[in-house]
């Protein structure tokens, strides 16, 4: 029989070289041993279980979706660009300029080109800037959030800062300040006004009654620090002008929610009240600023050189009007 059976698979096979499949034969399966919690610590999966003990699985979620790229849009933006990590929508127009420019500011990020500058050289120019503006935008994001925790609730016993020293507002109904509102005291480290001790607190003792509505309040701390603004700043002016070999016509205060300053070809100066929260060096340097436009009304190297020749540590003190946080009111 065996000849036969060899007979019949070659005629099944196209290739007279090929050995028959044959079937390997079955392994004996042994028969399956239980399995006792005792002698194993793993309890098995099984049907069988409880449903509140079966696994739950719960659906995977995508990674673009798991991780949501930062962003920073501005309030007016018309463009997007995505830099590293983060998408930043900026405000983008047209201006008789010779180079693209990025201005940050608390709104974000705003970019000026020339009008004959194509819009994939201005992509190139952001790419290439990427990390100074991703930093520049997270460093503005933080200021903001500083100013908004340093919020003022006007209140009795409120703290602020004055010339970068924290001031106490004291309700005083007895008032009796000639008419000026408000008066500030130094309480010395026992406890009397103007003793010879060490200064320990600064006390404005505002005319109101306790009773007061944080508006009043608010508005007589206000119209005191402005009156210390307005008294500071011509000082300072009068100091400055003669170094800088510049005159001055007017001052006028400002309140600005983003620019310290601004001067005018005809010798207006305008200068924000809220300065008076920092310390003295730093409105100086404010001061210097705005009276070297007299001279160069622009930014250039000469601008700063001619800053630098009365402030010498401008670059420092710029720093700080940036990073330092003051009371949002």
């Amino acid at each position: 029989m065996l000849p036969l059976l060899r007979f019949t698979l070659d005629l099944f096979s196209t290739d007279p070289t090929l050995e028959p499949a044959v079937p390997a034969p079955k392994a004996r399966r042994r028969p399956a041993q239980p399995v006792t919690p005792a002698s194993s610590p793993v309890r098995p999966i099984s049907p069988q279980l409880p449903a509140s003990e079966r696994p739950v699985y719960v659906p995977g979620v995508p990674l673009p979706g798991a991780i949501a790229p930062a962003a920073f849009t501005h309030p007016q933006a018309n463009r997007e660009v995505r830099l590293a990590d983060a998408v930043v929508a900026y405000a983008f127009t047209r201006a008789k300029r010779k180079s693209i420019g990025f201005v940050i500011g608390p709104d974000g990020l705003v970019v000026r080109a020339p009008r004959w500058t194509p819009l994939h050289e201005v992509d190139a120019a952001l790419r290439e800037k990427g990390s100074w503006i991703l930093r520049k935008l997270q460093e503005s994001r933080e200021r903001q959030s500083r100013a908004h925790t340093a919020r003022v609730a006007w209140r009795d016993g409120v703290v602020i800062p004055f010339f970068g020293q924290n001031i106490t507002v004291l309700l005083d109904p007895t008032h009796g300040f000639s008419g000026r509102g408000a008066q500030l005291k130094t309480v010395d480290a026992v406890g009397q006004s103007g003793g010879d001790g060490e200064p320990a607190e600064k006390i404005l003792h505002v005319g109101l009654p306790k009773a007061a509505t944080a508006d009043q309040i608010r508005d007589a701390v206000q119209a005191w620090l402005m009156r210390q603004a307005a008294s500071h700043f011509k000082l300072r002016m009068e100091h400055f002008a003669p170094l800088l070999g510049v005159q001055w016509k007017k001052l006028r205060l400002s309140s600005a929610g983003t620019r310290w300053g601004s001067a005018s070809a005809d010798g207006s100066i305008r200068l924000n009240w809220r300065l008076i929260h920092f310390r003295e060096p730093v409105i100086d340097y404010v001061v210097a600023h705005e009276l070297s436009h007299l001279r160069e009304m622009n930014h250039s190297a000469s601008f700063w050189n001619t800053v630098g020749t009365v402030v010498p540590d401008y670059q420092e003190l710029r720093a700080q009007l940036k990073e330092d946080a003051i009371p949002k009111w």
